[in-house]
């Protein structure tokens, strides 16, 4: 019992501070088969697939570009689901509507059963991603980039943001966040989630809020809204689109 305490504790702190630990495959085969799903349907944006730095695997990002803009969000879904997937949908395609080119990507996921404190092991190669998401958006000409995310998206974003980010990235909109705090970190955040949202986004919702000292940070509740912003999607686009447009420049 002591022993898998241990192995807990070590788990949580690697997920907070994204300290390295020996990384996880993503289930491959099931991203596969969500872009064998996906890409066919796509009606806005075009598939675009990214090379981690290690060469394991190609991973489908959506890219949604606007012209005339140096402006751009990487969007990051949260468990086990793929980035045109409802509110991550949403996001990829309003945000673009309101002149942000949005690169929604792949996260790497697990089985459809695997439980959120089964993720931490995973989050090295999330980082990767998102780096080579940031990478790419840099070699289109972007220069101002935000990283939007949900969930076990914002908690993958996070450890990445408490590496080394590229200086490119000027802004983070982490959403229904559920662990950790912002300390450490120094560029603006958003920290939003719905007064309805999951216990732990609520339990930790003060000690966020505290946390959050970078100039232009704020935190914002969407009334009414679960953890998914069901029936209040306009409210979470419109929450995000105004601190962009403020920490974007």
């Amino acid at each position: 019992m002591k022993k898998n305490m241990l192995l807990a504790w070590v788990t949580g702190l690697v997920a907070v501070l994204g300290l390295s630990v020996p990384a996880a495959a993503s289930d491959y085969a099931r991203e596969k088969k969500w872009a064998d799903e996906v890409v066919p349907g796509l009606v806005v944006g075009d598939p675009v697939y990214l090379q981690t730095p290690r060469g394991h695997h190609k991973f489908l990002t959506l890219f949604t570009p606007v012209e005339g803009t140096d402006k751009a969000a990487i969007v990051v879904h949260g468990l086990g689901i793929h980035p045109d997937w409802g509110m991550v949908g949403t996001l990829r395609t309003d945000l673009a509507d309101r002149g942000f080119t949005t690169l929604s990507i792949q996260m790497p996921i697990l089985a459809a059963d695997a439980r959120g404190e089964q993720y931490p092991p995973t989050f090295p190669e999330a980082a990767e991603r998102i780096g080579e998401a940031v990478a790419f958006l840099k070699g289109k000409g972007y220069t101002q980039i935000a990283i939007v995310s949900h969930s076990m998206g914002s908690r993958m974003s996070l450890v990445y943001l408490s590496g080394k980010p590229d200086p490119a990235v000027k802004a983070w909109a982490s959403l229904g966040i559920s662990v950790g705090d912002y300390k450490a970190l120094k560029l603006p955040v958003l920290d939003l989630y719905g007064d309805n949202d999951l216990p732990p986004v609520l339990a930790n919702a003060g000690k966020r809020k505290q946390s959050l000292s970078a100039a232009g940070s704020k935190q914002v509740v969407v009334a009414r809204a679960d953890h998914f912003f069901t029936g209040r999607e306009g409210e979470m686009v419109a929450a995000v689109a105004d601190f962009l447009n403020v920490t974007l420049k």
